[in-house]
């Protein structure tokens, strides 16, 4: 019997294994659990919110399923295998709602947990003292009610936006609600008018929700401070019926001052203070007036209230009564020789005293008589009238004066026979005759020329030097007297008689002298400012005699000095050093020539050319004067001889100058260009530059402040900044000299990421940088057939994405720039790894059922040469649907393997099923 074909025998092997896989895939399905789900498993709600719940199982066909919860419901969703509820007006801190399925006899659970919260829509914070003392606690209280979870919370208490205390309740249970945070607080001075506040913040971000805050009203603290002593009261002791007299109440250390109040009072009599504040002190004043029917003892009573409590002082005040004396005379006008009575009397009580002698007893008048004599004539009485009020002595007294008539008496005590005044100062003319009634007194020249203002203030002059008679009369009688009035004044020196400036003539003969006016006659000398000789008779007028001289003039009433400037006049002269002979002008100095020269009146000087190039040019000159304005400085000059004139009232006199133009060195972009370039390995260089002056500049260039040392050819190193200097003796020009020196490119570095080879699919970037200068232009040539390239902004990185084997290959980079080209080469090779063959699956019993066509249209209708597959939920078909094409080579029909397959996946691509949940 011939034994069983080839082919038949592998279609029975590749049955039994498909029929072992499939008892495999069994095996893995009847050990799967069997679970059912809530979601979302954990959830925070707002209370009184809604919420959707979620219930499904995996079980296949469940019996029956349920979600457990003692909230309301609003809805209800179902399916096969899921149940969908709202929840709504959750109010409860925390439940736990129970998802269950019955599923193969057995019941699966899944229990959630919802939570809710509140946001503190209530902040309240306890009312604070309406008056705090300074130095004491007081409490800060808090309230949120409601809001939670509280372990969520955070109360924080505030001073204006200053943090006080903040708490976090963090660690409470969850079902806390509402918080309550309490500080104690001492009250301070500028805690005064403060606002406090509290702060509530419910931070649900770590639950996914927000920051939920809320402040409650600010409540305004006012503090105050009250020392414990009473006020200071200063007030009489003794208070006269009519009389007003200041009463000051005090205290220092009140906090805030300005809200005190204060009470003053006399008795029934409520005061009416003026109020002084001074940092942290009050002072109260007030004016007490008593009247007739306060008399007696009387208090005065100081209150200060502040914060709702009070300080207070009282001080006991005697109101009296107590009129003045009265003094009187039996006439109060007699002629001499008539007897006059004086009497001195007071009210019941008061003790009398007369000129010093008391009366008998109190409440008895004090009289005085007397026979009116000359002496007696303004004769002053004085009357002294004692009272005791509360155990002190007061007193209160009266004068009066007693007129007696007699005849006008000139004397020589009051009005003197010669008066010497000085000059300026106003002064009364006191010529006083004494007599009862008054005299009047006139004082006239007797040629009845000036008449005298007696008594009156006037400017003192010297028209008033000259004898007046004096009369004096009245109705007694009349008296005469002649006077002789001198007035002194002091040296003067005027523009006439002392000229402030005087001009003399050298060579010829002078006198210094001043002629000054005064009362008495002064006496006047001259000297020489610095000197002590006294210049004196005529004088051989010399240039030394120039200068200040100071002349004095003094008499008794005073002195008086002038300066006098003598000015000695000459003709012109040359000196060598003022007005040189030769004179060198520097370009751009700025300078002109200076040819000053000596005489007076100053000279005028004139320079012009009168040989060579300068020939009838002006040369500028320097003012004397540096106030005054000097001529334009010019800009070029002309070398040569200039004859110099100088002129004035005196003579003339002529020099000869010889002016030689030279110039500071100067170096600009034509001569030293700022900027040079150099060629590397080019024969050495120096940096090119030149400048122009005279004398000729000499120019030098070095590195950096360092010599350079020259080499044979250029190199990178050579590149850099130099400094050139020009100089020649009139200064030194400076110019900075920046010199490149430019290279032919080189490739430094080409290189490849990663290095060894790249797998078909996968990324590689090579790498080109190149020195040169200037900067060299990268480019690539790469293998033919070679796409998907991808170059950087400046070529320097070549990329590729997904390499296929046309990328592998020779790759060149060039860098090129106006001093040559540089190339460098590099291989990249694309190398594939092994075929890797997924062939998995579990074969179910549709295997064992279905026959080899059926085998084979499983393997058609599933596989796809390259996709993504999706697996869906229980409840939806259950095939796999291939998602990127439905193809496959030729394998995938069933048939025969082509040969050489293996050898063609080991060097192309690999493609892999990818199994994802969406």
């Amino acid at each position: 019997m011939p034994g069983p074909s080839p082919g038949l025998c592998r279609a029975l092997l590749v049955l039994w294994a498909a029929f072992g896989l499939g008892l495999i895939g069994l095996s893995v399905v009847a050990q799967e659990p069997f679970w059912a789900d809530l979601q979302p498993r954990v959830a925070l709600v707002e209370r009184g919110g809604s919420l959707w719940l979620n219930c499904s199982t995996n079980c296949p066909r469940p019996e029956r399923g349920g979600l457990e919860t003692s909230l309301r419901r609003n809805g209800t969703q179902r399916g096969l295998r899921w149940l969908a509820r709202q929840l709504v007006d959750i109010r409860e801190p925390e439940t736990q709602p129970v998802c269950f399925f019955r599923c193969a006899r057995r019941t699966l659970q899944a229990r959630g947990l919802i939570r809710t919260f509140q946001r503190p829509d209530r902040v309240e914070l306890v009312p604070l003292p309406s008056w705090q003392p300074v130095g004491e606690n007081f409490t800060l209280s808090c309230r949120v009610p409601g809001a939670g979870p509280r372990g969520s919370l955070t109360l924080t208490l505030l001073r204006g936006t200053q943090e006080l205390i903040r708490r976090s309740f963090s660690g409470e249970p969850s079902r806390a609600r509402g918080a309550v945070l309490t500080a104690t607080v001492l009250a301070r001075r500028e805690d005064h008018g403060a606002n406090f506040s509290c702060r509530a913040e419910l931070d649900l971000r770590p639950h996914g929700l927000g920051l939920f805050e809320n402040s409650s009203a600010p409540r305004k603290l006012r503090t105050f401070a009250l020392p414990s002593e009473s006020p200071r009261l200063a007030a009489p002791r003794l208070l006269e019926v009519g009389s007003e007299r200041p009463v000051s109440c005090a205290l220092d250390g009140l906090f805030p001052a300005s809200e005190a109040r204060v009470f003053l009072a006399l008795g029934d009599q409520r005061l009416s203070p003026d109020i002084t504040l001074e940092g942290d002190a009050l002072r109260a004043i007030a004016t007490a007036t008593a009247s007739a029917e306060q008399e007696g003892a009387r208090q005065l009573v100081c209150n200060m209230t502040l914060g709702g409590e009070s300080r207070e002082t009282r001080e006991n005040v005697t109101v009296y009564s107590f009129p003045a004396p009265r003094l009187t005379l039996s006439e109060p006008s007699v002629p001499e020789g008539k007897t006059v009575t004086v009497t001195c009397a007071a009210g019941a009580g008061a003790l009398v005293t007369l000129d010093g002698v008391p009366a008998a007893v109190p409440g008895q008048p004090a009289q005085l008589q007397l026979n009116a004599t000359v002496n007696d004539d303004r004769r002053g009485f004085f009357c002294d009238a004692t009272l005791e009020v509360d155990g002190e002595i007061l007193s209160k007294n009266e004068s009066t004066e007693l007129r007696v008539l007699y005849a006008p008496r000139l004397d020589e005590s009051d009005c003197p026979r010669s008066w010497t005044w000085p000059e300026g100062p106003e002064q009364a003319l006191r010529c006083e005759a004494r007599g009862n009634p008054a005299p009047s007194v006139h004082c006239a020249r007797p040629d009845g020329g000036a008449v005298l203002a007696l008594g009156l203030l006037g400017p003192v002059t010297r028209a008033l030097s000259g004898t007046y008679r004096c009369t004096a009369a009245n109705v007694q009688g009349e008296a005469v007297k002649d006077v002789t009035l001198t007035v002194e004044y002091a040296p003067a020196l005027d523009s006439v008689g002392c000229p402030e400036r005087i001009t003399w003539l050298e060579g010829t003969e002078a006198s210094l002298s001043c002629v000054a006016h005064g009362m008495p006659p002064p006496n006047v000398s001259c000297v020489r400012s610095g000197e002590d000789k006294v210049i004196k008779g005529l004088l051989r007028v010399a240039r030394e005699h120039a200068g200040t001289y100071r002349c004095e003039a003094i008499n008794v009433r005073g002195s008086a000095a002038k300066n006098v400037a003598v000015t000695v006049e000459y003709g012109p002269s040359f000196e060598e050093l003022r007005c040189p002979s030769n004179w060198t002008w520097v370009e751009g100095s700025g300078r002109l020539f200076s040819c000053e020269v000596d005489g007076k009146p100053q000279p005028r000087v004139e320079c012009i050319g009168s040989r060579g190039t300068s020939e009838g040019v002006l040369l500028p000159l320097a003012p004397p004067d540096p106030s005054v304005r000097a001529p334009s400085i010019p800009s070029e000059l002309a070398s040569g001889i200039y004859t110099c004139n100088a002129t004035n009232q005196h003579g003339s006199m002529v020099k000869m100058v010889a002016v030689n133009v030279e110039s500071p060195p100067k170096m600009d972009e034509s001569t030293c260009p700022s900027h040079q370039t150099w060629l590397e390995g080019a024969e050495a260089a120096v940096p090119a530059c030149a400048a122009l002056g005279r004398p000729s500049p000499q120019v030098s260039c070095s590195r950096e402040g360092a010599p350079w040392r020259q080499r044979l050819h250029v190199s990178r190193q050579d590149a850099g900044t130099y400094l050139c200097l020009a100089t020649n003796e009139h200064g030194t020009e400076a110019r900075t000299i920046t010199v490149g020196v430019e290279y032919r490119p080189v490739v430094a570095e080409l290189a490849a990421s990663p290095p060894g080879g790249v797998r078909p699919g996968g990324n590689f970037t090579l790498t080109c940088r190149a020195e040169a200068w200037p900067p060299a232009q990268i480019s690539w040539r790469a293998p033919p057939g070679a796409l998907n390239i991808g170059l950087s902004s400046n070529n320097s990185t070549l990329s590729v994405a997904g390499a296929l084997g046309s990328h592998g290959g020779e790759y060149e980079c060039a860098a090129t720039n106006a001093h040559g080209r540089h190339v460098r080469r590099i291989t990249v090779r694309v190398a594939g790894p092994w075929l890797w063959v997924a062939v998995g699956g579990a074969v179910g019993g549709a295997a064992l059922l279905a026959a080899g066509a059926g085998l084979a249209f499983y393997v058609q209708s599933t596989a796809c040469k390259k996709g993504e597959y999706n697996v869906q939920e229980a409840e939806s078909s259950g095939e796999a649907v291939c998602l990127n094409g439905a193809g496959g080579g030729a394998g995938a029909q069933g048939g025969p393997e082509p040969e050489g397959t293996a050898e063609a996946l080991e060097g192309g691509e690999v493609f892999a099923i990818q199994l994802t949940s969406t």
